[in-house]
């Protein structure tokens, strides 16, 4: 699992000034979207925001069942194949949040920070306390439940920045099939007092319209504007 460290060391060009931005595209998606054809999409985005041709980009989607293994993967951390398996530039793993960090201080652990607050936040709206690890990048449940100490991974937040342009984003499970996982080490982490978790999973039934207006009132909050839907 790449620490916030690791994530700032994807950053390629020194850091400039903020400028102004305009609103950020919002964008969902009604079905999964191939995981290749969502890339594609990803990479001349952010190419024409760095350009200065396009606004930034939240785009809310799901993939079919896959693997992702970002710049820290091991070999060994696929335990099993089921899906397939892609490589990614990026730590962690996905969704997409296409933002221009030269116009939010071209600080990248900053940006990370502001990610999983905004996972938090969303979390919240649900009664679900989220939090953060310095040592382990993403958003948590604690799970007394299962033991002392014990804790569950609800939220991974992958990252790439390319001419201080960000790619990947973050991963919120709602309610996946949690017996994907068992097919891999994920994010690395193997110790058996951490695990992975979902809204179902937590007892918490809700929709995917209900959880994208949920992060868009967070994105506005945390990010300091409200984005504009496409």
């Amino acid at each position: 699992m790449n620490t916030r460290d690791e994530i700032a060391a994807l950053a390629s060009i020194s850091a400039g000034q903020p400028v102004a931005a305009p609103p950020v595209e919002w964008r969902v998606e009604a079905a999964p979207v191939a995981y290749e054809t969502a890339l594609a999409v990803m990479e001349a985005r952010a190419a024409a925001i760095a350009a200065g041709e396009a606004d930034e980009l939240i785009w809310l989607l799901e993939h079919p069942p896959l693997y992702t293994a970002g710049t820290s993967a091991r070999p060994e951390h696929l335990l099993e194949p089921r899906f397939p398996v892609f490589s990614a530039g990026r730590g962690g793993q996905f969704t997409y949040a296409v933002l221009d960090l030269k116009r939010r201080g071209s600080d990248v652990r900053r940006f990370v920070a502001d990610l999983e607050e905004w996972l938090i936040r969303t979390l919240a709206a649900f009664n679900i306390r989220g939090e953060r690890r310095e040592d382990r990048v993403g958003v948590w449940v604690r799970r007394p439940d299962k033991g002392v100490d014990c804790e569950d991974k609800i939220a991974a937040i992958g990252v790439r920045v390319k001419r201080w342009v960000s790619l990947h984003g973050v991963s919120l499970n709602v309610d996946p099939d949690l017996s994907h996982f068992a097919g891999i080490v994920p994010c690395g982490v193997g110790q058996p007092r951490f695990g992975v978790t979902s809204f179902l999973d937590l007892g918490h039934v809700v929709s995917m319209p209900e959880v994208d207006m949920a992060l868009q009132r967070a994105f506005g909050e945390v990010f300091g504007r409200v984005a504009r839907e496409a």
